[in-house]
């Protein structure tokens, strides 16, 4: 018998195009503030590192809330699309104004102003958003199908948006003059995009009437409600959702220090032209993969191996990567720059369809239904992981002797600290994410459940 299907292929689409909106963000936040904070603005790399470490003590505590908002929300467009509708405008305002810092200001008021916004953008209307858009997976399909289609069809916009990001941010920067106004032009161009394309997103799904999801889960009474330290308490007894957060954490910190390319490529290979070849090595294989990924994962029957399978493979292929650094061969980098994308592409694919699965696995063990909370690990693993991997990159980049300012040339111990920050961390972290995803298989703890259920 065949899964009954909720969407049609311009939903998809749709759906899947609101990551334009959130690479905007996240893409232009990971791979050039810091380069902007401490090339242009002439702010300390250790110091910014503090501060957005500072911050993500506020992330931590908006997460659960806006997850435990969403569930607990009712109104006529749903539960999460108006979060994700009405945040993402503030999330315009922060990032433009994070690449607006008044440069005549003195450098008190410069932290401060960069503070305050990049605090507002993660821990608020970032986090609003980015909950909501995931919770979505979960609320506008119950087949798990589409639940894969959706989350590769997001992360192909994703890539393709940060590939094109990487590729000519350094351009439109230099064409608009090179200097901070330069920055807040090509802000307010991303700003731009990044607004109409979260509101095609938003209008091209409708979320599953709660009564239809009730009936379907349950003939029971509909679910208890909860607080939020009830559904905190419910997220850590689910052993799968501590995997998927250590999994977004390490993830999102292979993505900070991929994004220290813009100052490998400027001051060790000496041409940060290169940051477009280097991103299109990475994100294009990601595309085409991702492509694939729905038909791999129906014809296997499950995300389980082919997750761990691929990083296995993205985990050897970095290895290679840093050899063929160290071997001076540029064009050997690329290559395993892409074995290694393509390796990683499952897994980003079906991300959103495993964590809907574990939070099918809270259904079926408590009896409680926490979407929106339980996507709340993308949101943290994003923020706390790319904040955090961002943080530290200042702190190393600070404690090497890193020279701000934009100066043409940096000491050789900058040069060191860039190669065990681009070549060896993201090998590491690859191989930790592997091992997680050995652990990872909620596809059979979910079935097993529901065996015992009907005996």
């Amino acid at each position: 018998m065949n899964e009954k299907r909720y969407l049609k292929w311009y939903n998809k689409i749709g759906y899947g195009s609101g990551d334009i909106a959130g690479n905007v963000v996240y893409a232009f936040l990971t791979f050039f503030v810091m380069i902007y904070l401490t090339d242009t603005v002439g702010l300390n790399s250790g110091i910014v590192g503090t501060l957005m470490a500072v911050a993500k003590i506020f992330d931590g505590i908006s997460d659960l809330i806006f997850g435990s908002l969403i569930d607990k929300t009712h109104t006529k467009m749903g539960k999460a699309r108006p979060w994700m509708l009405w945040p993402y405008l503030g999330c315009g305002v922060c990032l433009f104004a994070i690449f607006a810092i008044p440069t005549e200001w003195g450098k008190t008021a410069q932290y401060a102003f960069f503070f305050i916004f990049y605090v507002m953008l993660n821990a608020g209307f970032y986090t609003a958003n980015n909950i909501a858009y995931s919770a979505l997976t979960a609320l506008i399909t119950k087949n798990e199908n589409e639940r894969v289609q959706l989350g590769s069809l997001r992360f192909v916009f994703a890539f393709t948006t940060s590939t094109i990001i990487q590729a000519i941010t350094f351009g439109a920067v230099e064409h608009f003059g090179g200097d901070a106004a330069a920055w807040r032009i090509v802000a307010f161009i991303y700003v731009i995009i990044g607004i109409i394309s979260n509101t095609i997103a938003v209008l091209s799904v409708k979320e599953l009437p709660e009564s239809q999801n009730e009936a379907e889960e349950s003939s029971s009474a509909p679910a208890e409600k909860y607080t939020i330290r009830e559904a905190a308490k419910l997220l850590i007894k689910n052993k799968f959702y501590l995997l998927i957060l250590g999994v977004y954490l390490l993830t999102q910190l292979y993505s900070a220090f991929t994004g220290v390319g813009t100052y490998y490529m400027t001051y060790v290979l000496g041409d940060k032209g290169l940051m477009g070849q280097f991103a299109t090595a990475l994100n294009i294989p990601m595309i085409i993969g991702l492509l694939l990924v729905p038909t791999i994962v129906a014809k296997l029957g499950g995300m389980y191996k082919i997750n761990y399978m691929g990083y296995a493979v993205a985990t050897v292929s970095r290895i290679l990567v840093l050899v063929a650094a160290y071997a001076g061969s540029v064009p050997m980098m690329l290559v395993f720059t892409a074995v290694a994308s393509l390796g990683m592409c499952p897994l980003q694919g079906d991300l959103n369809a495993v964590i809907a699965s574990a939070s099918d696995y809270t259904y079926l063990t408590t009896g409680k239904r926490i979407d929106g909370t339980m996507y709340s690990c993308t949101s943290l693993g994003v923020k706390i992981g790319g904040g955090l991997g961002t943080a530290i990159s200042g702190w190393l980049l600070a404690a090497s002797g890193f020279i701000e300012g934009g100066v043409a040339v940096q000491p050789d111990s900058v040069l060191t600290m860039l190669n065990v920050m681009y070549l060896w961390l993201p090998m590491i972290f690859c191989g930790l994410v592997t091992f997680l995803l050995t652990k990872l298989n909620v596809e059979k703890a979910n079935r097993e459940l529901l065996a015992s259920q009907k005996a």
